[in-house]
């Protein structure tokens, strides 16, 4: 919308009150005030400028300082659209003001889908490098070839990850999909490798002495649901997708056993642990838990995998979610009152990931799925509500005084980024916290594809001063697989539902104006 552009002679009349011995103006100086005026009418209806409301001095230099005024205000304006390559629709505030810039501390304007790609390709490089396969004998230092022999004295090629944990299956499930929505087979091959190595690999360890734990004792025998959560969802993904299913069938099968059968339950059904106190509920065991009962599902076809899922999300809400700030707790202790409520920011990353994970793949018709649906949008306005001025969200998400951490600040960005691709919230209103969402991780991708500022493993504290000091580290595993499953979802956005997605009026917004007035 045209700002109004006002240019009032005041000085002249108040100047004829004063008791001054400034002369008024001739019959010639008011002649050019009068014709300037008439040229900023002009202007006024072919191009937006800043408001100007000045009081024009009473002598003969007034014609000089207001066209100089004039054209500035108007040159600038000009030259700051056509540079920033925006709309302007508002109504102009008065004064130089308006040419002021923000100083935001991150890249505002919606990132292109260029963009997005080329620093996941920066990521995947680095954990390509950082990531091999392959085995060493620890007493001779060779590399072992054969892997059908058990070996006590193998182990892991050096990296810098590693290649089981529940860290690498969240990493090898965010591979995929930046392969989806990239279309670049080298992420689908840096699973496929690693995969087939760790299948092939597994019988070396068979025989691996007690005094010494084994790197692959949670691929044999999986003890907890971190041993077997993620990594079990990962391995369904690949096999669905075409990478070695008959190959890895037999490792999900030992993963979703545990999950269903082993892991402790309260009487209810609820997944539970024995840490750090009896009957515990930790939220992270949502994402341990929930995305590969529904992946099983999706590759059996038996309902009762979908029943079990559904299960854990809606009984852990009922215990942990906080309905007046849209926030999970991130722990639970049977029977201690009054409880400790600390909203660390990754746990409830863990929760609307697996939200999500399971709404992507839940039937239509299943009882559930609404209970589901409505958990997963009211902890996505609670996100959203609570996310901070620099794009990211804190290490204890209530708390501003608190670090901004970079993996839950992802896993937001990409639950709510899939949330508008699929219809469950509206572009127009999540949307813009998406894009700054995302602008502010990918500021934390350093130059090497690093990712910084993600907290360390974290268990569970009864006093905020646990949460302020975890420490953060590019060698935290957790941030690499957020990082790019953020990223991916962001570019199904911007070639869709985002494809409009501009700074108008200076905000960010995901639909152009229809109007300019």
């Amino acid at each position: 919308m045209h700002a109004r552009h006002e240019i009032r002679f005041r000085g002249l009349e108040r100047e004829k009150s004063r008791k001054t011995s400034l002369r008024a103006p001739n019959k010639t100086e008011r002649a050019r005030f009068f014709e300037l005026e008439d040229i900023g009418k002009t202007l006024r209806t072919s191009r937006p400028f800043p408001t100007l409301s000045l009081a024009v001095p009473p002598f003969p230099i007034m014609n000089v300082l207001f066209s100089i005024i004039l054209l500035l205000a108007t040159g600038l304006t000009a030259h700051g659209q056509a540079a920033s390559g925006v709309e302007n629709t508002a109504a102009a505030p008065a004064g130089p003001s308006r040419q002021i810039e923000p100083a935001y501390p991150i890249r505002y304007a919606p990132m292109a889908v260029e963009d997005v790609a080329r620093l996941l390709e920066r990521v995947h490089g680095y954990l390509n490098a950082v990531t091999p396969t392959g085995l060493v004998d620890r007493a001779t230092k060779q590399p072992i070839t054969d892997y059908s022999k058990p070996n006590s004295d193998a182990d892991l090629a050096a990296g810098d990850f590693r290649l089981v944990s529940y860290e690498w299956g969240v990493t090898y499930a965010g591979m995929l999909h930046a392969a989806e929505s990239t279309a670049d087979g080298r992420y689908r091959d840096y699973v496929a490798e690693r995969l087939k190595f760790i299948v092939d690999a597994a019988p070396v360890f068979r025989e691996v002495p007690e005094t010494r734990r084994s790197p692959f004792r949670s691929v044999h025998a999986p003890q907890s649901l971190d041993d077997s959560g993620a990594m079990g969802a990962a391995f369904i993904k690949a096999a669905r997708a075409g990478i070695h299913p008959e190959l890895l069938r037999p490792r999900i099968d030992i993963y979703l056993d545990w999950i269903s059968n082993q892991q402790k339950r309260l009487p209810d059904g609820t997944l539970a642990r024995d840490r750090p106190l009896p009957d515990a509920l930790w939220l992270d065991d949502l994402y341990m838990s929930v995305p590969a009962l529904a992946q099983m599902g999706v590759l059996t076809g038996e309902r009762r995998y979908f029943d079990d899922a559904a299960k854990q999300i809606v009984q852990f809400h009922e215990r942990m979610f906080v309905q007046d700030k849209g926030l999970f707790m991130h722990g639970w202790i049977q029977d201690m009152e009054p409880h400790p409520v600390f909203h660390w920011a990754r746990a409830n990353g863990w929760a609307i990931v697996a939200a999500t994970e399971l709404l992507s793949v839940m039937p239509e018709d299943h009882p559930q799925r609404a209970a589901v649906l409505g958990i997963y949008r009211a902890h996505a306005a609670g996100l959203a509500a609570c996310q901070g001025g620099g794009g990211l969200w804190h290490q204890l998400l209530d708390r501003t005084d608190s670090y901004a951490e970079t993996s839950a600040s992802a896993m937001f960005v990409y639950s709510i980024a899939r949330g508008i691709n699929r219809g469950w919230l509206q572009a127009l209103a999540c949307g813009p916290a998406v894009s700054v969402g995302w602008n502010a991780v990918a500021g934390q991708v350093n130059d090497n594809g690093q990712v910084e500022n993600t907290c360390v493993g974290t268990g569970m504290g009864f006093e905020p001063t646990f949460y302020y000091h975890r420490p953060v580290s590019v060698y935290a595993a957790h941030g690499y697989g957020p990082v790019l499953h953020a990223g991916a979802e962001l570019i199904t956005l911007l070639k869709n539902k985002g494809a409009e997605a501009l700074v108008s009026d200076g905000a960010v917004q995901f639909m152009r104006s229809p109007s300019r007035h």
